[in-house]
């Protein structure tokens, strides 16, 4: 089986993710939609601040990724609304 292997000049693929939470009734926030994978940040942005409308919290985050190797980057918020838990 062939590795992929990237070089330093390559770029990874960037993971793109958005979530959604409401509170449950205790109070804590649940996913409720995704993690939901999206084609762009441009994109998760829009559909996160679509979601902001309806739920009590929204994320939408990128990072590098190379999930063949367990490899991953630091995530970046690009976009935030309500009481988001931690991400892990």
């Amino acid at each position: 089986m062939a590795r992929e292997t990237i070089t330093p000049q390559q770029k990874l693929p960037k993971l793109i993710v958005v979530v959604a939470f409401d509170a449950d009734e205790e109070g804590d926030m649940q996913p409720v939609f995704g993690p939901a994978e999206q084609v762009s940040e441009d994109r998760a942005i829009r559909t996160a601040k679509q979601l902001a409308q309806k739920h009590a919290a929204v994320v939408a985050w990128s990072r590098e990724a190379n999930p063949a190797i367990g490899e991953y980057g630091e995530p970046t918020v690009l976009f935030s609304h309500g009481p988001v838990p931690d991400m892990e």
